[in-house]
C-alpha cells in the first residue's frame, strides 16, 4: 500500500425494516440481516463488497455501522461469521431517515481529527457483477476526494417507475458524470423517454464523500439537521464498539433523507459550492424493495418460475415460491408469489407485491406478533423456538452459542423444565450449581434466581416447557446479564 493511500471509511446503512418483504422480514429480524440468496445475509455481501475496495492507493478500514439498538447483536454476529468487526456500531435512539444516520457517521469519523472518504452503502441491496461494483465504487473514491460528493447511479435496463432519477451531462475521459438534477419517480410514458435519453440513471442511495465536506453541505443546506445531530452526539455514551447518541437531544432531530436534505439542493442552487458527480453502474443492482425485485434477480427455470427451500411448481409461469421450513407446492400459478414461514404465508399477485407493507401495517394495528418477530427469535445468546404452546403451558426449543450465558434471572407466574438434548449445560438453580449433559434434566420452581450456561465447546441445545398462569417474555427479572439488557 502506498505512503498516499486514500483513506476509506465504509459506511453501512443497516436501520431499515423491510416490510415489503414480509413474512420472511420482520421488525426484529429485517431484510438486511435475510440469506436470500447463496450463503450470506444481504448486510454480510455488502460488508465484502466494501472490503473488496481496498488496493493499491486506497486503505479500507473496519466498516462504521448505522443501526438500530435492537439489531445490534445481529450485526455483530453476522460480521464475526465473516471474521469482520466494525470500527464502531452507532445506535440511533430513533427513527430519523438517512441525513441523520449519515452526520452520525460522519461526526464518528472526524472525532480523532481524521477526515476519510465516506463510502454509505444501504445494508440490503444485491450486485451481481461484483467486479464492476469495485471498479465504479473506486472511480467514485478518486472523484470524492478532491471535494466532490458522488452518487452511483444505475444504468436503468427499463422504464421503472419505482425509483427516482439522475439527470446528467456528458461523461468526462474517467466516465464520471455531473449531475444536473434529481427527479421524482416518473409515470410510465416519462420513464421510457428517460430510458431512451441516456442521461437518466436510477438513485441508488450509495454515496462517496468527505466526511467533512458532508457535514459542511448539510449545515450550509439543513443547519437544523446538522445542530440538532451534533448536540446528540457529543452526549453520546460508549461500550465497547457500541456508540449511543444521546436519546432525548436526538428526538429533535428533524427527520429527512440525504436526497432532500443536501443532495437535490445541490445542483438547484449552482452557486452553493457543493459539487454532484455521479458514477454509473451496470452490475446488475437491486434495492430488493418487494418480492418481485426478488424474483427478478432469482435464477429462473424455462417457465420464468424461481424457487427457494422444498418447493415443488407445475404448470405455473413466472411464479416466485420460497420455502422455509416445509414442502410448499404450486400448481397452475402465473404471475404469483409464495412465500412460507413456520407461523405465516405469503400469497400475493406479484404486480401488488409493494402492498405487502399493508398487511404488516395491520398486524401492527392488531397488536399481532407476527409483524415483529419470527416463531425462532434471535439473542444475543443464541435463539429461542416456540414450539408448541396451549392454555398454561408453552415448549420451547433452545439453543446457547458456546461459552454464552442466559442472564441470571427469576420469573414471577412460570415454572420451568429444563431437558438437554445436546452439548452441556451448567445451571444455577437458586444457591445450587450442576452440570447437565445430555439426557439430563432439571426443574426451576416459580419464583427462583436460575441462569443457564453453555460452558462447552459446542452448542447447547436445550428443551424447555414452562407452565403457570402467564407465560409472556416480559415475566422476567434480570439481576446480572452480559449483554447490557434490563429486562
Amino acid at each position: 500500500m502506498t505512503h498516499s493511500a486514500l483513506s476509506v471509511l465504509p459506511v453501512i446503512m443497516a436501520g431499515g425494516s423491510g416490510t415489503r418483504l414480509w413474512p420472511l422480514s420482520r421488525a426484529l429480524y429485517p431484510k438486511q440481516f435475510l440469506i436470500l440468496q447463496g450463503n450470506q445475509s444481504l448486510f454480510q455481501q455488502a460488508h465484502l463488497r466494501l472490503q473488496d475496495l481496498a488496493c493499491d492507493g486506497i486503505a479500507v478500514a473496519k466498516p462504521c455501522v448505522v443501526g438500530n439498538e435492537e439489531h445490534r447483536f445481529l450485526v455483530l454476529d453476522q460480521l464475526r461469521e465473516l471474521k469482520g468487526e466494525p470500527s464502531s456500531l452507532l445506535l440511533e435512539p430513533a427513527g430519523r431517515n438517512t441525513a441523520p444516520a449519515v452526520t452520525l457517521a460522519a461526526l464518528q469519523a472526524t472525532a480523532d481529527g481524521a477526515d476519510p472518504i465516506l463510502v454509505v452503502t444501504p445494508a440490503d441491496q444485491t450486485v451481481t457483477d461484483a467486479a464492476a461494483y469495485t471498479d465504479a465504487l473506486r472511480k467514485a473514491v478518486h472523484a470524492a476526494a478532491s471535494g466532490d460528493i458522488v452518487i452511483l447511479g444505475i444504468t436503468p435496463d427499463r422504464p421503472e417507475t419505482g425509483f427516482g432519477y439522475i439527470r446528467t451531462a456528458a461523461a468526462d475521459a474517467e466516465g464520471v458524470r455531473n449531475v444536473g438534477a434529481f427527479v421524482e419517480k416518473p409515470d410510465l410514458e416519462t420513464a421510457k423517454t428517460y430510458v431512451a435519453d441516456g442521461g437518466y440513471f436510477w438513485n441508488s442511495g450509495m454515496f462517496v464523500m468527505r466526511a467533512s465536506r458532508w457535514l459542511a453541505a448539510l449545515a450550509y443546506f439543513r443547519r437544523d439537521i446538522a445542530d440538532t445531530t451534533r448536540a446528540s452526539f457529543e452526549v453520546r455514551t460508549t461500550d465497547a464498539q457500541f456508540v449511543r447518541p444521546g436519546k432525548d437531544a436526538f428526538q429533535a432531530v428533524p427527520s429527512e433523507s440525504v436526497d432532500y436534505a443536501v443532495m437535490e439542493q445541490c445542483p438547484a442552487q449552482p452557486g452553493c459550492g457543493f459539487n454532484v458527480r455521479m458514477v454509473p453502474l451496470d452490475a446488475g443492482w437491486s434495492d430488493l424493495g418487494a418480492w418481485d425485485a426478488v424474483w427478478q434477480v432469482s435464477a429462473q427455470d424455462a417457465d420464468g418460475n424461481a424457487r427457494q427451500g422444498d418447493a415443488m411448481i407445475e404448470d405455473s409461469h413466472n411464479t416466485l415460491v420460497h420455502a422455509t421450513s416445509r414442502l410448499v407446492a404450486a400448481v397452475g400459478l402465473d404471475n404469483v408469489v409464495v412465500v412460507e414461514t413456520p407461523d405465516a404465508v405469503l400469497v400475493a399477485d406479484r404486480s401488488k407485491s409493494q402492498d405487502v407493507k399493508k398487511i404488516v401495517n395491520k398486524l401492527a394495528a392488531q397488536s399481532r406478533s407476527e409483524g415483529t418477530l419470527h416463531r425462532r427469535v434471535h439473542r444475543p445468546w443464541g435463539w429461542y423456538d416456540s414450539i408448541d404452546m396451549g392454555p398454561r403451558f408453552q415448549v420451547k426449543r433452545i439453543m446457547v452459542k458456546p461459552k454464552a450465558s442466559l442472564s441470571l434471572q427469576m420469573h414471577h407466574h412460570r415454572a420451568e423444565h429444563w431437558i438437554v438434548v445436546s452439548g452441556t449445560a451448567e445451571v444455577t438453580v437458586g444457591d445450587k450449581v450442576v452440570l447437565l449433559s445430555e439426557n439430563q434434566s432439571t426443574y426451576i420452581p416459580l419464583g427462583t434466581v436460575h441462569r443457564l450456561i453453555n460452558p462447552g465447546a459446542i452448542p447447547l441445545e436445550i428443551i424447555e416447557v414452562q407452565s403457570g398462569s402467564y407465560l409472556g417474555e416480559d415475566d422476567i427479572v434480570r439481576f446480572q446479564d452480559n449483554y447490557g439488557r434490563s429486562a
